[in-house]
């Protein structure tokens, strides 16, 4: 590449940060508002834009949803062909213009008005139509493009991305969202997969199968069916795990005495003092843990030490761990 060229990079790199870092002295009370608004929306935050800030607009919109605060992109020039159907009184509308004149965004204005939805603009020009009609301006104050013909959207639509990015993190950090929440919403990701606790995954209610410690073996082996597991959990009167029957338990045992450990009392058989896991533990551990007792199977744990799940290394397999 030659230094000319690598000059140009440099400059366009510093004008976008210049932008940025110009962008803070801007964040005051009107974000402050903003955030306020968002965090009370009883409906759905819907960000649109067209063109480049439209691309700009389906990222907020995402970053938004993925961290607790229901969100969706509106394509403007199918919002006035009938998609603004989707809007509700409800709903707050953020809309990104870097001149506040784009016609596709401007159309919607009025009809954004008499639906009586809460409107945040995102624009360089606070005299702007966009910004007239705005209850809040979120001025991005970008007066010059990245690009060295001052022509293709670069500068501010970093200045919006970022502005995105700030809204969504902080609107997150109000509403108190945790790693954990993250998780959840992330169930196909690597680290949405890293945060999962065993609490969220494990198999309670009719899918978890317990017994007491005098139950038969033939009653086990129902209850079994009936929560179409693999084992279920031998609890003591208190409800603490006392030891986990399973399919392999089963056959050793029918070899050895034949048909009769069928009337036998469930603990006589089952495997006694197991291992368990809290359901505070991440799902990563769960597994390690598997992997070194050669087990499929663990019973879940409370603070108290009382069964309330079980986690089979097939819910593992179900979130993509293994």
């Amino acid at each position: 590449m030659s230094q000319t060229l690598l000059k140009t990079a440099k400059q366009i790199l510093d004008q976008e940060a210049r932008t940025i870092s110009a962008m803070r002295r801007r964040v005051g009370k009107e974000f402050e508002r903003a955030i306020q608004v968002l965090n009370k929306c009883q409906g759905r935050i819907i960000v649109t834009g067209m063109g480049k800030p439209g691309f700009i607009a389906r990222k907020i919109a995402a970053t938004l949803a993925s961290t607790g605060s229901p969100s969706f992109f509106l394509h403007p020039a199918e919002a006035i062909h009938g998609d603004l159907g989707m809007v509700t009184a409800k709903d707050v509308i953020l809309a990104i213009s870097h001149s506040g004149e784009t016609e596709e965004v401007v159309r919607l204005l009025s009809t954004i008005k008499k639906i009586g939805v809460f409107l945040v603009a995102m624009t360089s020009n606070r005299r702007s139509t966009l910004a007239r009609f705005a209850d809040i301006v979120l001025d991005l104050g970008v007066t010059k493009e990245a690009c060295p013909l001052n022509l293709a959207p670069s500068a501010s639509t970093t200045a919006a991305l970022a502005m995105g990015d700030a809204l969504a993190l902080c609107l997150h950090k109000k509403k108190g969202f945790r790693s954990e929440d993250f998780a959840v919403l992330h169930p196909g990701g690597s680290l949405g997969r890293q945060l999962l606790r065993v609490r969220d995954i494990m198999r309670k209610g009719t899918a978890f199968a317990t017994v007491k410690q005098n139950t038969s073996v033939r009653s086990a082996l129902l209850a079994i069916t009936r929560a179409r597991a693999g084992s279920c959990t031998v609890v003591d009167r208190r409800k603490q795990v006392v030891g986990i029957f399973t399919d392999g338990d089963l056959r050793r045992h029918l070899r050895n005495d034949g048909e009769d450990v069928l009337k036998d009392p469930v603990e006589k058989v089952a495997t006694l003092n197991p291992v368990t896991i809290d359901q505070d533990r991440l799902a990563a551990e769960a597994l390690n843990i598997m992997k070194m007792k050669s087990i499929d199977e663990i019973p879940v744990v409370d603070e108290k030490k009382r069964a309330i799940g079980l986690l089979d290394v097939q819910d593992l397999l179900r979130v993509g761990f293994v």
